[in-house]
């Protein structure tokens, strides 16, 4: 790859994006000072046109919703992650020209939660339905080794979770959105939810939580993770996953086989904090 020195993240919207930040950051640090990394709003209605219209220079893409599955029609091949998923975050065009797609949430995920000590738990669940709730119940497939509960606000929701876990393998459970304060009782919680749909939840933070995992990184702290906090409970939050996430991709796209973790946290917090 010496010549394919550009990357991006594409999504609508992306001007909230981290990740330039992120990607440059771990670029200075490993002296790749001829690699640019920027982002470009792209809806699922531009996206065949920019991709057909990359020149050899480009080593790799990050993506944001809503892109994620309308990535994968256009790509040579995909990771067994991905297709568990049915959802691409990462191309990487190889020298060849292929374009080949994976999913780093997932192992991002997990790594997340294996540097502040959880390996594996008898339980779990998970708040929300969406796309991430899709790869929190793949990545709880690597160390859940009891029920996943899902809380949800539809029958349609409920039903999808439950077809997920029947393809990841995972003994999914669905329960009603009104009974999300008994999520809180699980040995971990991973809320996939917008801003602001769980600050309902915090006065019913249990004396001794277990671990959260809020995949939200604006606005942080979250009202749960405060009350998880100030009741002693461990949490990760999401710009631990963003950052995980992130350290494989530039690995992925740079051919380096170690990425800058602390430094990527860093610039990750500066920028948030300047916000």
């Amino acid at each position: 790859m010496t010549h394919a020195h550009r990357a991006a993240v594409l999504g609508s919207p992306i001007a909230h994006s981290l990740s330039p930040v992120l990607h440059r950051a771990a670029y200075a640090e490993l002296g790749l000072t001829d690699w640019t990394y920027d982002r470009f709003e792209i809806d699922e209605q531009a996206l065949p046109g920019f991709i057909e219209g990359l020149d050899s220079s480009w080593a790799g893409l990050s993506l944001t919703m809503p892109l994620k599955r309308a990535i994968i029609p256009l790509l040579d091949s995909i990771s067994e992650t991905a297709s568990s998923v049915e959802a691409v975050n990462t191309v990487v065009f190889t020298e060849d020209g292929r374009r080949v797609g994976d999913n780093t949430d997932i192992p991002g995920m997990i790594a997340a939660l294996r540097e502040r000590g959880v390996e594996k738990v008898e339980s779990a669940a998970v708040l929300g339905a969406g796309a991430t709730a899709s790869s929190a119940v793949a990545a709880l497939g690597a160390m859940c080794t009891g029920p996943v509960t899902a809380y949800v606000r539809s029958r349609e929701r409920g039903d999808e979770m439950r077809g997920w876990g029947e393809r990841l393998g995972v003994d999914v459970r669905i329960a009603d959105w009104a009974d999300a304060g008994q999520a809180l009782r699980a040995p971990l919680v991973i809320a996939t939810t917008p801003a602001g749909t769980t600050d309902a939840l915090a006065g019913a933070v249990p004396d001794a939580p277990g671990t959260l995992f809020d995949v939200l990184y604006e606005p942080w702290p979250t009202g749960l993770a405060v009350a998880w906090s100030s009741r002693s409970g461990a949490v990760v939050g999401g710009l631990d996953l963003l950052v995980h996430q992130a350290v494989l991709q530039v690995e992925q796209m740079t051919g380096r086989s170690t990425a800058p973790l602390a430094t990527m946290r860093k610039a990750g917090e500066e920028a948030l904090a300047a916000r």
